[in-house]
């Protein structure tokens, strides 16, 4: 079977150097990052992608998302360093890497709507986005100009967590503990992210905006109940805002805006999650993604671990063609 793997991570040598310099690269980014060479060194980045035959990816950058590590005054020219990285990348093996996704400088919306253009014409395959924007919603008006030019390109938005230490669980606590943000708190970010894409409109605006949210959809397709029959009663617990008005003033009913969305199958390779995901959002709508390199090997093991998953759940050819390639294919304008 032909593999195209959606969404996982490699940071172009120029721009790593930058990482590495910042602020957050002085600290744990720099000690974590240093350890997975797979995820900056090219040669062992070829050296993985050669384990599995078959097997291509579409590069999309490692976390966190610039508004992290630079301000507005510098994120715009970091964003264009990356998006041109990895282009180069992409150019120089296209055997081994179909495509890349680019980022833009959510700091900085204007300058976001401009790269995310500028990226599109020169041959991304769609823009990656953090679930925030420095704990800041991603559903604000500045930002729909970008949203119009993605969803006019016809390429995908992936959206990948972003949640961090500096957003904590509880009142009166500084920080998330225990690591709670990324392990928990991604999976529940990415499902409220998607929430405000439907109540604010963005959807119903750009009906043609195609997102892509990263690990399987996060918590939606595991409270499709919640989903479905609480959005149909928005309202009923609020009284000091019109929610009702608001969820009747929607094209579609909630519930079908969640099912319009893609996922990828970035879940650490396990299978129940995998089935879950899959009957939630549909063959057509499910694209392979392995989140390498962020495994214990720094490499194969979630390539290896989700290909054995998807190949342990019986499908027929059709559907296996589509969650495997055909869908990567259509959706990011691949040969």
């Amino acid at each position: 079977m032909r593999y195209i793997d959606a969404f996982n991570h490699f940071n172009p040598p120029r721009y790593h150097e930058q990482v590495l310099e910042s602020p957050l690269g002085q600290k744990d980014l720099g000690k974590r990052v240093r350890g997975i060479p797979a995820l900056w060194d090219l040669g062992r980045r070829l050296e993985v992608v050669d384990m599995f035959p078959d097997y291509t990816q579409v590069l999309s950058l490692g976390m966190p998302m610039l508004d992290r590590l630079w301000g507005p005054d510098k994120s715009p020219d970091m964003a264009k360093l990356a998006n041109d990285g990895l282009a180069e990348v992409a150019a120089k093996h296209p055997d081994r890497f179909a495509g890349y996704t680019a980022v833009v400088p959510m700091n900085a919306p204007e300058a976001a709507q401009k790269e995310a253009e500028r990226a599109l014409k020169n041959g991304a395959n769609g823009i990656q986005l953090g679930t925030n924007v420095n704990g800041k919603p991603i559903d604000g008006k500045e930002f729909w100009p970008l949203y119009e030019t993605v969803a006019k390109s016809g390429r995908p938005i992936l959206l990948h967590p972003a949640r961090t230490r500096a957003m904590p669980d509880y009142e009166g606590e500084e920080k998330s503990k225990y690591e709670i943000c990324s392990v928990l708190g991604w999976p529940y970010e990415t499902g409220v992210t998607l929430s405000r894409f439907v109540f604010s409109k963005i959807m119903d605006t750009y009906p043609d905006l195609k997102i892509v949210s990263h690990h399987l959809g996060g918590v939606i397709p595991y409270l499709e109940g919640r989903v479905a029959h609480s959005f149909d009663q928005m309202g009923a617990r609020t009284s000091d805002e019109d929610y009702e008005g608001l969820r009747k003033s929607l094209k579609k009913r909630p519930f079908d805006y969640f099912k319009d969305f893609y996922a990828d199958t970035a879940i650490e390779g396990v299978r129940a999650p995998m089935i879950c995901g899959i009957d939630f959002f549909g063959a057509d709508r499910v694209l392979f993604a392995s989140d390498a390199p962020f495994d214990k090997e720094k490499g194969p093991g979630y390539i290896r671990s989700t290909i054995a998953v998807l190949e342990s759940i019986e499908m027929i050819p059709e559907v296996r063609e589509k969650i495997s390639f055909r869908n990567a294919q259509k959706l990011f304008g691949l040969k």
